[in-house]
Parts: structure tokens; sequence; C-alpha cells
């Protein structure tokens, strides 16, 4: 039945005239909730014949309908019909009741909840009552009347485990949380699936005044580890909340370097991210370990040279135990992690400190000033052989010479800047008998070899093939004569 308009309805029909049929899914009742045609409405529930708990194909009641439109009007005439089911629920689960509350409809969840027989806990689906959908949407008023029905359970968990209290908490819902936990029966620490509290919840999203309130509670958890391993103070560092961060470490039972499961504490994760104010916080409790490493063995102050935060490095440095010189899972220090970057300012603020060692070598055998003479920078070559207890002619495991590493590579800045010192050795060769002149001509940087051979210490040795090589070849960015030199060598 097409109902447009109340006028025409009463003019063709009687109330004893309306035939209760359906017409696609649709009750004459439905569809004028549906349109908000209250007169028919109430034109029809004057009928014995009429269902008023007929639902559509999605389960939806005329009740459910009428709530879901937050239309007072007709769900008081529909529940004063008498026999009206105020808890059916749609395939979804969801009872009026929720619907309402979902919506923030007031006026409806009062005049429901008033009904002696409203269950107010039923849950859809997923597990959301009407409370946790309330707390979860903000909606105060609604959460109040709620919490002062006798019957509502206030820690309902939805499907992942998330209670009213850990939803209000994790969108910052103040006024809720403050309403919840002034209940006797609420838990401040019941966690989700994923081990997440409502302190850690409101701690990583940077909610200060709910995490403040959850401090307050003389029964709280503030040390719980989510699944990874992370605590409520980890994700605050994580996510650079320096007021929250400096909350929970005024509390005496929080620990600063509880680990995640990757073996990162709060100041790892917070120097890796660049985050300076939460760092400048965590280093001025006494009891932070500066030096705790990751699983892979990177300490903070690695992970900071390594991404470039070089604000961050300077706060680490500026701590009297920090150790400059702890190497990595591949045997690394932060020097050589700067010098592979190239990271001039990182590498005079590490020259800086009297403990630093320039000449730990990694895994392989490779020093800072291999490193840096290796992928081509001059200026970190420079400020490592200012230094007189750098050693330029350390070999790694293959023999290579950070002179060989720069020949090879065809770096001829560096190759003339390592000439430069006293006491470089051009004729060291590797594994193979590769001096760093041998290995220049090989690989084509003609330039380099003319410089080597310029050298004054220079023997220069070709092998057969070299020599091979090197007659098949005319280099044409070298003068002739130099061209003859090396065809002679």
């Amino acid at each position: 039945m097409d109902i447009r308009s109340f006028r025409t309805v009463k003019m063709v029909l009687r109330p004893e005239d309306v035939i209760p049929y359906t017409r696609g899914h649709l009750t004459p009742l439905l569809w004028a909730v549906k349109g908000k045609y209250e007169e028919v409405v109430e034109l029809l529930l004057k009928r014995d014949d009429i269902n008023p708990n007929t639902a559509d194909s999605n389960g939806r009641t005329p009740l459910f309908m009428a709530a879901w439109a937050g239309h007072k009007g007709m769900v008081k005439m529909l529940l004063e019909r008498g026999g009206v089911n105020p808890n059916t629920a749609d395939h979804g689960g969801e009872t009026p009741l929720f619907r309402a509350a979902c919506n923030g409809y007031e006026g409806v969840v009062k005049a429901l909840l008033e009904l002696s027989d409203i269950n107010p806990n039923t849950a859809r689906g997923d597990g959301e009552t009407p409370l946790s959908i309330a707390a979860w949407n903000g909606l105060g008023k609604v959460v109040r009347m709620l919490l002062e029905h006798s019957d509502v359970s206030t820690n309902p968990a939805n499907a992942y485990g998330q209670t009213p209290l850990l939803m209000a908490a994790k969108y910052g819902h103040e006024g809720i949380v403050k309403m919840l936990l002034e209940r006797g029966d609420v838990g401040p620490n019941t966690a989700d699936q994923a081990g997440e509290t409502p302190l850690s919840r409101a701690a990583r999203n940077g909610y200060g005044g709910v995490v403040k309130m959850l401090l307050e509670r003389n029964d709280i958890s503030p040390n719980t580890q989510r699944v990874g391993g992370e605590t409520p103070l980890f994700g605050a560092a994580f996510q650079g909340h320096e007021e929250i961060v400096r909350l929970l470490l005024e509390r005496g039972d929080v620990d600063p370097n509880t680990a995640n499961n990757r073996r990162e504490t709060p100041l790892f994760i917070a120097t890796c991210r660049g985050h300076e104010g939460v760092v400048k916080i965590l280093l001025e409790r006494e009891n932070v370990n500066p030096n705790t490493p990751n699983k892979n063995g990177e300490t903070p102050l690695a992970g900071a040279v390594w991404r470039w935060h070089n604000g961050v490095v300077k706060i680490l440095l500026e701590r009297w135990d920090l150790n400059p010189n702890i190497t990595d899972g591949n045997g690394e220090t932060p020097l050589s992690w700067a010098a592979r970057g190239g990271q001039e300012e990182i590498v005079k603020m590490l020259f800086e400190r009297n403990d630093i060692n320039p000449n730990t070598a990694d895994d392989c055998g490779v020093t800072p000033l291999s490193r840096a003479a290796g992928c081509g920078h001059e200026g970190v070559v420079k400020m490592l052989l200012k230094r007189e207890d750098v050693n330029p002619n350390t070999a790694n495991d293959r023999g290579e010479t950070p002179l060989s590493e720069a020949a090879r590579e065809g770096h001829v800045g560096i190759v003339r800047i390592l000439l430069e010192r006293v006491g470089v050795n051009p004729n060291i060769g590797n594994l193979a008998g590769e001096t760093p002149f041998s290995q220049a001509l090989k690989c084509g940087h003609y330039a380099i070899a003319k410089l080597l051979s310029e050298h004054r210490n220079l023997i220069p040795t070709l092998d057969g093939a070299e020599s091979a090589a090197l007659s098949s070849t005319e280099p044409s960015d070298l003068d002739q004569s130099f061209s003859r030199m090396i065809r002679r060598l």
C-alpha cells in the first residue's frame, strides 16, 4: 500500500476497511512507520488484527524502524498498543534499544528503558551492546541512562574482547570514562584480544585526560604488555606523546626499560622515530638504560644515526653512561653507520666524545674509514684522517684497504686525500694479490691509476690478464705519454 498522504487514507478508508496485507515485504504499518506518517500509524494500530511485531525481510519490526529513526511519538504509540516485543532483534542482532542508543536518540532510549521487560544487554552479532556502542560513539547522556538501569552489564566484551571502558578510553571520551570508573563493578585493566587495556589505548592515542584518570586508580596496572610486548609507556613513546610519557613516568611503579617482543624499549622506539622531546624526558630518569639493544643488536644511538635523527643523536651523546662503541649484529658501530651514510654532522658529534673508537671493524673487517672511502664520502674521510689514532691501512677480511676500496670504486678525490696522508701504503694487495693500482686499471679508472703511479712509494705490478686487458684498451681521457707508460709496466 503506497501511503502518500494521511488525508487521502482517511477519506478513502475507515479503520475496518484496512486490509493488513504485505507488499514488498512491508506491511502497511511498516510502510507508515518508514514514511514517518504518525497519524496513519495511529489509525492502523486501532485494528485488532494488525500484528505490531511483523518484521520486514531484514527482521526489522515497526518498533525497530521507529527507534532507528528516532521517532519518539511512534515509539510511544507502539509501546502503548500492548503486545509489542521491545527486544526483537533484526537479522544483524540489533534491537530497537541498540539502534536508538547507537544513534543517540535519548528520548527513545528513555522510553524503552522504562519498560519492565526490556533487556538492556542484548548484543548484536559482533558482541556490541547498547552500552558499548554508546560508549564508542561518545554519547554521554545515553551512557548515563543505561548505567542507571539496574540490569545493565557494565563489562560486556565484544567479539574482540573490547569493553565499554576500553572503547571510551580508545576514543578519548573522558566524561564516559569518568562515569564508568565511578562504578565499582568496572574492571580498569580488562584487556582485549590484542592485549590492549584502556590505559594502553588511551596512552597510544594521546588522550592525556583519560590517562590521568586511569592512573589515579589504585588498582591500575601501568605495565601491562599487549600481545607484541608493548606497554602503555611504549605506545606513548612510539607516538611521541610527551605529556603522557611524563604522566606515566611520574608513577614509581612504571618500568621505563620494559621491551617488546623485538627487544625494543620505549627509549629505542622514541629515538628511531625522532621524538626528541620524548627522548629527553626518558633520559631524565637515571634508571633508563640508554644502551639496551634490540634483537638485531641495534642500540638507541645506532637507531638514531641510521635514521639521520641528528637532534636525537646529540641528546643521547650527552648522557654520561652511553657507550658509543657498541656494535650491532653485523659488528657495525654508530660511527660506522655514520661513515657509510656520509653523515658529517653526526661524525663530528661522535668525535667530540673522548671514548669513541674510530677503528672498530665490523664482522667483515671493514672499518669506518673503509666504509666512507668505498662509498665516496670525502668529507667523512677527511674527518677520520685528521685523527692520529686512525689507521689508514687496516684491511678487511678480503685484504682490501681504504685506498683499494676507493680505487676500485673510482673515487679519485678520496684516493688523492688518502695518498696525502703520511703512512698510507699504496702497495698493499688483497687476498687475490690485487693492489689499488691494479684494481684501478682493471676497473678502467685510469685517472686513479695515473694518480697512484705518480706516488713516490708505488711499486707497480701487473699480472698477465691485466696486461692483456690493457693492450686492447686505449683510454681516451689520459694523455698519450701516460698511456705508453702504463703499457710498459
